[in-house]
């Protein structure tokens, strides 16, 4: 075999290095879309997945996390719906208004001339404090409440105007922190009207009003919760709410859920989310 002359042999390694050069400068320039996307690197220097949303989540008994075998709130059946790198926090809590979550321990007895409860002092609970303290830019906040605002006595009752003032100030705090509210309108119990379930919950009105004026999309849960017990024919029941398909759904009452119950009631909410494409929805299984 002929070697190349030495002039020969100079260009060919010079063009072995110029190509090896290009092909590097290319790789770096153009890395694998998918991995780029999908990583950040630690401070640790290690390579690992970007952290998504957290969904905090605001409301009462029928969303909260159960204490006992029953009722479990439709809340803590939220999370298994998402992707792993979502973190739910639920901070329902069951008996409040949504006045009473927002001021626990000030929301005195009486009320002022007006006809709402006093609030007094007019610090936040802590656990709205917490929230809005780790809250942060491409989070959401889901809010439930309007089943026990309409109690007439202080401190749970809540007035149309005040609700929607709440609501609203609840809104702006998240959006201030680059966070995005939904509203929800509360869940129904189960109430029959011969075979069909009807609504059952207020609020409904205020509800949508404070999500069109404070630019917030609102899932009608109260609709699509009845919607549901009629598709699964809840509906007549004789009051007994320990047996068969509507044993199944409620605790031994018309409002609080079996696990099952509030797993479906979950899943009917992240279902809206598509339906209406709201943007937590990209964040779904």
């Amino acid at each position: 075999m002929k070697l190349p002359s030495g002039k020969r042999l100079v260009a060919v390694f010079a063009l072995l290095v110029a190509t090896t050069a290009v092909g590097v400068d290319r790789a770096a320039a153009s890395p694998d879309p998918e991995s780029a996307a999908d990583c950040v690197v630690k401070q640790d220097g290690e390579v690992g997945a970007t952290a998504g949303p957290t969904v905090w989540m605001a409301g009462d008994s029928t969303m909260a996390n159960p204490r006992t075998t029953c009722p479990v709130g439709w809340g803590s059946r939220f999370d298994a719906l998402f992707r792993d790198d979502v973190t739910v926090v639920n901070s329902a809590v069951a008996g409040r208004s949504i006045q009473t979550w927002l001021y626990e321990g000030n929301v005195k007895s009486t009320m002022d001339s007006s006809g709402e409860c006093v609030v007094s002092p007019t610090t936040y609970a802590q656990r709205w404090l917490d929230m809005l303290n780790g809250m942060k830019a491409g989070d959401y906040l889901v809010i439930q409440f309007g089943i026990n605002d309409g109690d007439r006595a202080c401190p749970r009752h809540v007035g149309s105007a005040r609700y929607q003032q709440l609501l609203g100030a609840m809104a702006k705090a998240a959006k201030d922190r680059g966070a995005r509210p939904i509203f929800l309108t509360p869940v129904s119990a189960v109430r029959c009207s011969g075979s069909t379930a009807v609504g059952s919950r207020g609020f409904l009105t205020e509800t949508t009003n404070a999500a069109s004026a404070n630019q917030v999309p609102v899932i009608d849960l109260h609709r699509l919760s009845y919607t549901l017990y009629n598709t699964l024919k809840l509906c007549p029941n004789n009051g007994d709410y320990t047996q068969g398909a509507v044993g199944a759904f409620f605790c031994n009452d018309h409002t609080h859920f079996e696990a099952a119950g509030a797993e479906q009631i979950a899943r009917v909410v992240a279902k809206a989310l598509r339906d209406q494409n709201i943007s937590l929805a990209t964040y779904l299984k």
